[in-house]
């Protein structure tokens, strides 16, 4: 039978137990940092290895052991991909693909996001579960169907096909974030207006959406970052060169002979600067307007 600790054996072992269970605490913060920090290395290793990529001689791009600093630093690679193409012009095209797309896709899906959020209608819940099913839907089912409707319209060969269909409905995935957002907004403000005399479009317009800036600001980065990115509408539907857009022109530098690696990098990078300027701006945004799409209302 042992004996019964005494007062400073008690102590000391309270001491001890307390470092120990704070070595724990700390050996266990360093496991989450060591992994969290490999995460990010993993996760950023392409963005710098196309810097350097950028930044590498011509015929260098493929050297064996990988250099991971190139020397000497081939900043004219730069301008010189910018001559070789006519990058101005892919430019126009693709802001006027981003941002006229975009306005209508948040046009559209605002006011779907509204009517499924905050009218009563019969076969609303329906409806509002066949949008989702659509975002199940695979992209390369409805290529061909909509090539074929864009063709029949006379409509391919311009930036059409890439703008239209995003003023009649927009995506189902941004109609859920703007349903789950309005769901959110307390149904006085509908009441209130409604005794006003506002219709359910001065509602939408004049109440809803001025205090939607979260959720506005969130799927127009979303929709500018998928449009500005966007190669294969583009490839499909853009067939002269004066209407190409960024991508398709990055892909001018991969050729079926030679490859120009630095080239495509270097231009690939100038094209990636616009989508990190807007993410950096829209952050404190993004980041809300991610938070509140997931509340739950009645």
């Amino acid at each position: 039978m042992s004996r019964p600790l005494s007062a400073e054996e008690a102590t000391a072992a309270a001491v001890a137990a307390r470092h120990a269970g704070r070595w724990r605490t700390r050996m266990d913060t360093f496991v989450i940092y060591a992994i969290l920090v490999g995460v990010a290395v993993v996760m950023l290793f392409p963005g710098y290895w196309m810097i350097v990529t950028a930044l590498t001689e011509t015929g260098k791009e493929m050297s064996y052991p990988p250099v991971l600093f190139p020397q000497p630093i081939a900043w004219n690679n730069f301008p010189d991909a910018l001559a070789a193409a006519p990058f101005p012009i892919y430019l126009r095209n693709s802001l006027i693909i981003a941002v006229v797309a975009t306005a209508g896709a948040l046009i559209t899906e605002s006011m779907a996001g509204f009517a499924f959020a905050r009218l009563r209608f019969p076969g609303r819940d329906l409806w509002f579960g066949i949008c989702l099913a659509l975002l199940m839907l695979p992209f390369v089912v409805t290529v061909i169907p909509r090539f074929i409707i864009f063709k029949e319209l006379g409509m391919t060969g311009t930036l059409l096909p890439l703008i239209v269909p995003y003023w009649f409905g927009g995506s189902a995935f941004g109609v859920f974030l703007f349903r789950q957002f309005f769901r959110t907004l307390p149904m006085e403000l509908d009441e209130a207006a409604r005794i006003d005399g506002a219709g359910h479009l001065r509602t939408w317009w004049s109440i809803i959406l001025p205090q939607s800036g979260p959720v506005f600001v969130t799927l127009a980065i979303l929709h500018f970052v998928w449009f500005w990115n966007d190669f294969m509408g583009p490839l499909i539907y853009l067939t002269r060169d004066e209407i190409k857009t960024l991508p398709l022109g990055v892909m001018k530098f991969y050729g079926q002979y030679t490859q120009d690696w630095n080239y495509m990098m270097a231009s690939a990078l100038l094209m990636t600067v616009p989508i990190l300027v807007i993410v950096l701006v829209g952050q404190r945004y993004f980041q809300r307007g991610i938070a509140t799409t997931g509340l739950g209302g009645r």
